[in-house]
């Protein structure tokens, strides 16, 4: 199995991305995914900066997808969109359906990203005459769904022309909204929004009414509060066929993060996670807040 870094969902500022990712180059990722995927007025970084840091990336040996938007929602965004997919050096991570459009008219390879809604096997198939090289599974399919997933594409007998990608760590990306909530926090407009995610590196923390931690706010998206972590369930991955094991960036401990995957594929020992402010649930096809030890799967 290989380990991918997934594009940073949060706002920072410029010299802190080029940092990360000069520690990021000397890590155990193989593949290491560029590009702002959740609001464009987060603008510290343009398309030949990434391209810069890319080829930055490419020499020190990673693989590098750009990663385009989640939500588009004007011309300007669309035009931005296809200068990402005429990169013409780099695999593009498609998160909607214009670039999925785009990408197959040009009869470009793409990978389809986590929010594209791809929950069985004959729309696995319909991307995969489209040039779909691999897919991240939607955060919130179990193992079992991904097991009939993939017997049901090798039943079509098109497994073997893609990868599998399964997002294991950093908080769950669970919805995005028109709307900024992290600007209504302040009372500020989206249209005028003072640019204030650069004050949450790590998102806006949501108790529900009885003091209990549920939601991360960041920007338009919305995430969970709990850092999902399949850190124990790497043999089961690999058991499932899993090509990808997707680690989100946070902004501290990412190289021990990694460190910890790398030792999981490799078989050696780690430490068991604990259940405070984790969650894996959905992989056992339960909610998604929940953790699930691997002590209290053996009881079960």
């Amino acid at each position: 199995m290989k380990l991918s870094l997934g594009p940073i969902l949060y706002y920072w500022p410029r010299q802190v991305v080029m940092d990360y990712y000069e520690k990021m180059a000397s890590t155990a990722v193989d593949i290491i995914y560029l590009g702002e995927t959740v609001c464009s007025k987060r603008r510290e970084m343009r398309l030949h900066d990434w391209l810069e840091l890319a080829d930055h990336l490419t020499k020190q040996g990673k693989q590098v997808v750009l990663s385009s938007m989640t939500l588009l929602e004007a011309e300007s965004e669309l035009k931005s969109l296809r200068r990402i997919c005429d990169n013409g050096d780099y695999l593009v991570e498609a998160n909607d359906m214009s670039a999925i459009q785009i990408l197959a008219e040009r009869q470009l390879p793409f990978v389809a990203g986590p929010f594209i809604n791809l929950y069985n096997s004959p729309a696995l198939k319909v991307l995969v005459e489209q040039q779909m090289r691999r897919w991240v599974m939607p955060v919130e399919l179990s193992r079992l769904a991904l097991q009939a997933i993939h017997r049901g594409t090798e039943e079509m007998d098109i497994r073997h022309r893609f990868e599998t990608e399964v997002f294991a760590y950093g908080r769950l990306p669970l919805a995005y909204s028109a709307r900024c909530f992290t600007a209504r926090a302040y009372g500020l407009a989206k249209d005028d929004c003072n640019l204030i995610c650069l004050q949450h590196p790590q998102g806006m923390n949501v108790k529900s009414q009885d003091q209990q931690e549920v939601f991360t706010l960041n920007g338009i998206q919305t995430q969970s509060a709990a850092l999902y972590d399949l850190r124990e369930e790497m043999s089961e991955m690999k058991h499932e066929g899993v090509d990808v094991v997707r680690l989100s960036p946070t902004l501290e401990g990412m190289v021990e993060v990694i460190q910890a995957y790398d030792d999981a594929r490799h078989g050696r020992a780690i430490e068991a996670v604990r259940a405070e402010g984790q969650c894996n649930g959905y992989w056992h096809q339960g909610c998604g807040m929940d953790h699930q030890s691997s002590d209290d799967l053996k009881a079960d």
